[in-house]
């Protein structure tokens, strides 16, 4: 087994999942618009703030009917906010492939409560088959799930003539796919992901059904000010004008400007979309022709193109069992570290052990390109260190 050293090294080794890589060509006299020490309440930051909000409309093409809000804690705090202030009419049911889906099916059945609540959690590289799931109770679910690298293939199972709301969790696949608008009652969003802006501002998208839903419900537990989105039965409409809940990071809000101003450049949504296409091409036809690594996912109509999950299936390797699965991949990703030729690519916590490489509009897919031959050179040298140990 050859373990040369490959050739030069990804220009931006950065393949987090979140926060994902900055833009091609970020530096920090992108943000040199920031004004330190002033309110975001002033006239200049306000318009910034709107302006976050009309270019995420622009390059999402959102229709005019939906609201879009800034609002504090990331996606978590935007699909929190959700919950919160919609849920109770209707029965309501969380359906989960991923780690963060299932926080999600966690606070309705623990937190909440609700007495027609239901939640259902499919394994690691699997789905829950839409084609049960009831679209006249509530749903809340994730369209890509980031942990598990498995997405929904499209909205068409969801039907126009629904009576329930749908919460869509759509943190991975925002800028990296088209958004079935007039089926998504709700999405949601973090920066930090296919943007790769800063953390802990969520982006949360109402169409016409959740406004209704907020004009004519009204929760029968206390909101927290944080999630807050009506008032005795009014919407807030100024938080869906950019007058933040709470005090945002203007210096994030000029990063995440930066980024839409990017994208904006390159060609808007489609451009972005086929980034994220190329670059999820890369890995695929890598995996393809390489017997020691698969999918998590191995569906490929249910396949993430923004976040890659994938295992080790050498044989020796697995006969180990998990743990030794573990040390596997940790070796590999320690050691792409130390060559500072990746970085950040082991699997999440939770999920089965494994790498995750995210394939993101910010990610080139020359680095990418670059990150496979590095790969194939760290899976080589731990197989031979460790069996070599072994033996």
């Amino acid at each position: 087994m050859t373990n040369a050293t490959p050739a030069g090294k990804p220009a931006r080794p950065f393949f987090s999942c979140g926060p994902a890589s900055k833009r091609p060509g970020w530096s920090f006299e992108a943000i040199s618009g920031y004004n330190p020490g002033r309110s975001h309440r002033a006239s200049g930051n306000r318009a910034k703030l709107r302006r976050a909000i009309d270019l995420t409309r622009e390059i999402l093409e959102i229709p005019a009917t939906h609201r879009i809000a800034i609002v504090p804690g990331g996606d978590t705090g935007a699909v929190e906010a959700a919950m919160w202030s919609l849920l109770g009419p209707r029965p309501v049911e969380a359906i989960a492939w991923e780690a963060f889906s299932e926080h999600w099916a966690i606070d309705l059945m623990e937190q909440l409560r609700l007495p027609q609540a239901s939640a259902r959690v499919a394994d690691y590289g699997e789905i829950v088959d839409l084609a049960t799931v009831d679209f006249d109770n509530d749903v809340i679910f994730a369209w890509n799930g980031t942990t598990s690298g498995v997405c929904v293939p499209s909205a068409d199972v969801i039907p126009a003539d629904r009576k329930g709301l749908t919460i869509c969790d759509a943190t991975s696949a925002a800028f990296a796919t088209r958004l079935d608008w007039d089926k998504l009652d709700v999405v949601t969003y973090s920066w930090q992901k296919v943007l790769g802006g800063e953390a802990s501002h969520g982006m949360l998208v109402l169409g016409p059904r959740a406004a209704e839903r907020l004009e004519t419900h009204i929760p029968s537990w206390p909101v927290p000010k944080l999630y807050r989105l009506a008032e005795k039965g009014r919407i807030l409409e100024a938080v869906f004008e950019g007058e933040t809940i709470n005090t945002p990071s203007m210096l994030c809000v000029e990063d995440y400007l930066d980024a839409l101003d990017w994208a904006k450049s390159i060609g808007g949504l489609s451009a972005l979309c086929a980034r994220v296409e190329a670059n999820a091409r890369v890995l695929a036809d890598w995996v393809e022709r390489t017997p020691w690594v698969a999918f998590l996912a191995a569906d490929p109509a249910i396949r993430s193109t923004t976040s890659a999950c994938l295992k080790v299936v050498d044989p020796e390797v697995a006969r180990g069992g998990r743990v030794a699965e573990a040390a596997f991949a940790a070796e590999m990703v320690s050691l792409l570290e130390e060559e500072g030729a990746g970085f950040d690519v082991s699997s999440y916590r939770d999920a089965p052990p494994g790498l995750r490489i995210w394939c993101g509009a910010t990610v080139d897919a020359a680095d990418l390109e670059c990150l496979t031959r590095w790969l194939d050179h760290a899976y080589a040298r731990v197989k031979d260190e460790m069996f070599a140990e072994a033996a």
